[in-house]
């Protein structure tokens, strides 16, 4: 089986964090998005992931060596295509064409979940969601008393479903979803100015495709810092890590947390709820409810719900601080509210 990544997007509500790494990159408890992602497809759905295809802008070398390491980490061969046009997400999955053939589930990497993504061998296709509170944020679908899709409503104003679409699909004949997508391409069915993959998913309805609607436990949204936050408390408590106290001079360690193997840690206290990636050193500090990236120096400083990307120096800072990387002339002596 295939997996296609449509990654394309910018992610301007989660910058700074986004002006050096695409959204799908940031981590979580030491795993970024999309590799979470792939993780979960490859070792839930009972199938062999052969084929991995990412879709993304311009992103730069490092991110596309990044994301063939995630392929090859579960197997299989990675492959990167371009979209140099913001034209919708039917249109960022076709500029895979080449690769929509065959068993593909289709991921778009914004978002993370919790739960399974089991295929049986009778699916046709499958289009995984999630009961939410407020449907009519969402893309919903309606279901019959079997939970075979009969309709696609997006955002409806009126209540009708509370099934949302997560951005998870599968096909088991991936020509059909190309030959959907081309056909709207070929004669510029637009909506909102964009071609729309729920577009597509009506047409192969029309066309009598059987779609069966499936469940996950949570979805956890990553689309700005306070969600992004709130996403590394459920991922801790789902996955907790062993932490060796002993390891650390002087520190009280509140989990769960997620320190990586090296990480320095002095007289501070940690936790509950902060990840801290690779080779960050941390003296005489307070940090809890926090994501802190690799390569920091972080002193003197007492941080809640904050995001710390990447290469800073932080000293004697009180409060909620969020700054992406390589802020090297340090934030010193600041009182911050966000």
């Amino acid at each position: 089986m295939k997996i296609i990544i449509p990654m394309a997007g910018i992610g301007k509500r989660m910058r700074p964090h986004t002006l050096s790494v695409p959204k799908p990159l940031l981590k979580v408890a030491g795993k970024s998005i999309v590799e979470r992602i792939v993780n979960d497809i490859s070792t839930s759905t009972g199938k062999k992931i052969e084929e991995i295809h990412f879709i993304i802008g311009n992103f730069g070398d490092e991110t596309v060596s990044k994301l063939l390491h995630i392929a090859e980490c579960v197997g299989a061969k990675g492959y990167i295509h371009y979209q140099n046009e913001p034209l919708g997400t039917a249109h960022a999955i076709y500029c895979a064409e080449g690769a929509l053939n065959g068993e593909i589930m289709v991921a778009f990497a914004d978002t993370m979940f919790l739960g399974n993504f089991e295929i049986d061998d009778h699916d046709e296709a499958i289009i995984w969601t999630m009961d939410v509170k407020n449907p009519e944020q969402y893309g919903v679908v309606v279901t019959d008393s079997t939970d075979y899709i009969t309709d696609f409503i997006e955002k409806p104003k009126n209540f009708i479903s509370n099934k949302a679409i997560i951005g998870i699909y599968y096909f088991k004949e991936g020509i059909i979803l190309r030959e959907s997508i081309k056909k709207l391409i070929d004669t510029d069915h637009k909506t909102s100015n964009e071609f729309q993959l729920t577009d597509s998913l009506k047409d192969l309805m029309r066309k009598g495709v059987n779609f069966k609607c499936k469940k996950i436990k949570e979805w956890l949204d990553c689309g700005i810092k306070d969600e992004f936050l709130n996403s590394n408390k459920k991922i801790l408590n789902a996955f907790p890590n062993k932490i060796d106290n002993k390891k650390y001079s002087n520190c009280v360690i509140i989990k769960p947390v997620y320190i990586h193997d090296n990480v320095i840690l002095t007289d501070s206290k940690i936790g509950p709820f902060v990840s801290i990636e690779s080779n960050t050193v941390i003296t005489g500090c307070n940090i809890k409810e926090s994501i802190v990236g690799a390569d920091n120096n972080i002193t003197n400083s007492e941080l809640e719900f904050s995001m710390v990307g990447n290469n800073n120096i932080i000293k004697g800072c009180k409060g909620i601080i969020n700054i992406g990387d390589y802020n090297s002339d340090g934030y010193d002596d600041f009182i911050l509210n966000g």
